[in-house]
């Protein structure tokens, strides 16, 4: 703890309590439990290998698993992660994924890379930190295998169909992928940034990408979407 922490403690990010996440907000966390979606991962009444959500849908990436719903505590855990500079959220949204997503069977951890000048006006890339400890979690190999080809304009607002076209050529890989690879980004919307960044780890090699993010918005009440424990 640095001199900071004492002089200025960490103050919930949802409700301003005690901690970065306060023992009541988190027990407020939606998990993301089975049974799933074989493919995107959405919450289901049953186990099923393509749901609505992503049936009739060309993806590049073989499955999907998130940890939360981004609702309630996780909105507001994402925000000030992302938004707000709290580059120390990166643990917490770890621990979270780990205590909920299995360890992926992959050769190497990547992420999806933010927009240059984002990243610089934020200072970091949630994606990339949650990556680094992920793959530090899981004792794999950490390597930036992408790059941003064009400067997309942001996803938020934008229609499902406005997503998937307004990300769609905005990936290249930087070096040739391993077989397997987990892709991880911070939030899972409409699935069309990651799958976009899938297409990409695809075409330099990849021959199953899975995806891994924080949390997942809901599209509908998933049966087995609940608090945690």
């Amino acid at each position: 703890m640095g001199v900071l922490d004492l002089l200025i403690p960490e103050r919930c990010v949802a409700c301003s309590g005690d901690g970065v996440l306060c023992e009541a907000c988190l027990t407020r966390l939606v998990s993301i439990r089975e049974p799933l979606c074989a493919r995107c991962g959405a919450p289901v009444a049953w186990p099923v290998q393509r749901c609505a959500e992503c049936a009739g849908r060309r993806l590049s990436f073989a499955r999907a698993r998130s940890a939360i719903a981004y609702e309630g505590p996780a909105v507001e855990l994402v925000r000030a992660w992302k938004e707000g500079g709290r580059r120390r959220l990166a643990p917490l949204a770890a621990g979270l994924v780990v205590d909920s997503v299995p360890a992926p069977l992959v050769d190497a951890v990547t992420f999806v890379p933010s927009v240059q000048e984002r990243e610089l006006w934020r200072g970091h890339n949630p994606a990339r930190a949650l990556a680094g400890e992920l793959a530090a979690a899981w004792a794999l190999p950490l390597r930036p295998l992408l790059a941003r080809a064009s400067s997309a304009r942001r996803q938020r607002g934008l229609g499902l169909a406005e997503r998937r076209a307004n990300v769609r050529e905005a990936f290249a890989a930087t070096e040739r992928a391993p077989p397997h690879v987990a892709l991880v980004d911070d939030v899972y919307t409409s699935g069309a940034t990651v799958n976009a960044a899938a297409g990409a780890l695809r075409r330099a090699g990849a021959a199953r990408v899975e995806v891994v993010t924080l949390a997942r918005t809901l599209r509908r009440a998933g049966p087995r979407a609940r608090a945690r424990p």
